[in-house]
């Protein structure tokens, strides 16, 4: 199936020009036709994703990202499911082993929701229930995921502000459960991302060939 990012925006590890090395955002059909080395269609339809260790980051990290995301921010209540799911492989991983795959950001801010991580051949996630929490809840979704491995990661969350973070793979399934957002997040607007968003910092020893790579061979986003 083909992955179409047309109506998405990519996050790329490529600096906005030579001389502004904050990482350029630019829309998904566009980074195809630019950087078809980083955002690869590959032959079967599937959207490979690079993220090398050392490149073009936002002003606020050290961490590099090639990561899809929402091109418009949306409330809870603008629709009674929302839906982000995934289909993908991580077919490489930074020497921490330690990479983000799939979110439920906020506007403006630096703590979202729900963070999800391929970590050392586990599913992990971080949750806040609160608004501006300082430090998220985290607990592993499904153990035993390997690099190289299909697998499908579904983020949803319903306008009463319950979320659910599912893992599937090879018929194994491991799921959250039921996660109540709690009041201080019904002012807020979200976006879905998915990608490789790498959680390591980058420095100048950092070899050229370390970083993350990610196909997503199905993707589905929804407000309905």
């Amino acid at each position: 199936m083909a992955v179409n990012i047309s109506n998405l925006t990519l996050s790329t590890p490529v600096p906005v020009s030579a001389t502004n090395p904050v990482a350029l955002e630019l829309n998904g059909a566009e980074a195809i036709a630019q950087f078809p080395s980083i955002v690869t269609v590959l032959p079967d339809g599937s959207l490979q994703l690079s993220a090398p260790t050392k490149g073009a980051s936002s002003k606020s990290t050290h961490r590099t990202r090639c990561e899809w995301k929402e091109s418009f921010y949306w409330s809870l209540g603008s629709a009674a499911d929302h839906l982000n799911y995934q289909e993908m492989t991580v077919t490489k991983v930074n020497s921490a082993q330690k990479v983000v795959i799939s979110q439920m950001h906020v506007k403006n801010d630096d703590g979202p929701v729900i963070k999800v991580f391929w970590q050392k051949g586990n599913i992990t996630m971080g949750f806040r229930q609160n608004f501006n929490q300082p430090t998220p809840v985290n607990t592993t979704v499904l153990k035993g995921v390997p690099l190289g491995a299909k697998f499908k990661i579904t983020i949803r969350a319903n306008s009463a502000g319950v979320a659910r973070v599912t893992v599937d793979y090879n018929g194994v399934v491991g799921t959250s459960g039921d996660l109540q957002l709690d009041s201080t997040w019904n002012s807020q607007v979200f976006n879905f991302h998915g990608g490789v968003y790498n959680q390591i910092d980058y420095t100048d020893a950092t070899p050229p060939e370390d970083g993350s790579i990610c196909i997503i061979s199905d993707l589905l986003i929804s407000h309905t």
